[in-house]
């Protein structure tokens, strides 16, 4: 569980009726220390959108800037190729904490946290602001190696493109109650309890070019803890 879940002295209403949590509305929360905390952690995101009447929803890495939540890929990407011109958008992230275990079927579950992100996309178009959105967006999974790395060129700069959208209208959700019997449950002859999940970092392996000696990266520790 991360201190992030912890509840807050204030309560903070939800930005708009369709952000409020309605299945298990104590589970809500809409602060911005929340949000951002989550959104901070996670890598993975999904984007949710419609085309000619379809939905669909496609992973992309996510990161934060302020008030701004960006994803970026291919210029020649379908996915952003239909969302860059202020096309309604929903992203989400999540982040498992823990397998619950009951002594019923019914009563097993997860432990959790996510966030949901309502607005409409817009594209960066600036190439400066791009390139410095791409930087923090490197900089937070490795922390110095942008300044390490060969230059972005301009052409890799144009087939890249960079959406985002504002943390205006969000909410979370976090179940972080651990497990819960019916009562008389407590003595049936099953294991009860949390199994907590963590994403970690395996060993290194670098390819054929790396120099002897040379350190490896280091990788956002709010991230991949380690």
């Amino acid at each position: 569980m991360s201190a992030s879940a912890s509840r807050p002295t204030t309560v903070t209403p939800p930005p708009s009726d369709r952000t409020k949590v309605r299945r298990l509305p104590e589970r809500g929360r809409y602060d911005r220390a929340t949000i951002d905390a989550i959104l901070d952690s996670a890598l993975i995101g999904h984007v949710g959108y419609v085309i000619d009447g379809q939905p669909f929803v496609t992973p992309t890495s996510v990161w934060r800037q302020g008030d701004r939540l960006y994803w970026h890929g291919s210029s020649a990407s379908r996915m952003l190729r239909a969302t860059m011109d202020d096309v309604p958008v929903c992203v989400t992230v999540t982040l498992l904490d823990a397998l619950v275990l009951a002594r019923s079927g019914f009563d097993h579950s997860i432990d959790y946290r996510c966030v949901m992100v309502l607005g409409t996309a817009r594209a960066v178009d600036d190439p400066d602001e791009q390139l410095e959105s791409l930087r923090i967006f490197m900089e937070r999974l490795y922390p110095g190696r942008w300044d390490l790395l060969r230059p972005v060129t301009r052409q890799e700069l144009k087939a890249t493109t960079v959406l985002w959208t504002t943390i205006s209208e969000a909410s979370a959700k976090l179940r972080v109650d651990g497990p819960h019997d019916e009562p008389g449950d407590e003595t049936w002859p099953a294991w009860g309890g949390l199994i907590p999940v963590e994403t970690r970092l395996g060993v290194p392996e670098g390819d054929g070019f790396v120099p002897d000696g040379m350190p490896t990266p280091l990788v956002s520790a709010r991230i991949f803890p380690a």
